[in-house]
């Protein structure tokens, strides 16, 4: 059995990082799959793709704690 470490805190969350998923592929030119599997993708564009959606988040969360100012 496998040991799934990357549970989502609120599952409610899947459905907006999923469209985050899709927008940063779109911006950075990364086809995925609309079965969902993308073993096909290369380290370098599945990195991009995380690097950019935990950019979009570190930004989200900087405009909540100053108060939605910028």
């Amino acid at each position: 059995m496998a040991n799934k470490s990357n549970q989502l805190i609120v599952p409610q969350a899947t459905q907006a990082l999923n469209q985050m998923k899709m927008e940063a592929a779109q911006e950075l030119g990364v086809q995925l799959s609309p079965e969902g599997y993308n073993g096909n993708l290369t380290t370098r564009e599945a990195g991009s793709i995380g690097g950019y959606i935990t950019r979009k988040l570190v930004q989200i969360a900087e405009q909540h704690l100053s108060g939605g100012q910028r």
